[in-house]
């Protein structure tokens, strides 16, 4: 079956850096859309960005120049790396997979879903 298993959350000051990565097993790691979402408390769930399984990244506006999307596919592996951390970045990380796809966005229904890591963020 689908397995996501996100790691590498934790706390850290303003302006650090962070890398969350995310085990996946049960389908085609290098054929699936694969997507990062985030979830503060009291809020609701949005996207973080996507990854195609040829690499091509899209991003939401409140992380562009800051995080970076990345597949591992040796290790069937998900990573974001995350730089110029703020305050409002503090949330709950999820990675999400669509094996099969026609696109590949943040309003893409991805279906299955990790557990999640936080990230704490102190100004």
């Amino acid at each position: 079956q689908v397995q996501l298993v996100e790691s590498g959350g934790g706390s850290v000051q303003a302006g650090g850096s962070l890398r969350l990565s995310c085990a996946t097993s049960g389908f085609t790691f290098s054929r699936a859309c694969m997507g990062w979402f985030r979830q503060a408390s009291g809020k609701e769930r949005e996207g973080v960005g996507t990854v195609r399984s040829g690499g091509i990244t899209t991003y939401a506006d409140s992380v562009k120049g800051r995080f970076t999307i990345s597949r591992d596919y040796g290790k069937n592996t998900l990573n974001l790396q995350m730089n110029s951390l703020k305050a409002e970045d503090t949330a709950m990380y999820y990675c999400a997979a669509r094996p099969s796809y026609l696109s590949c966005e943040i309003s893409t229904d991805f279906g299955y879903w990790g557990q999640g890591t936080q990230v704490t963020v102190s100004s």
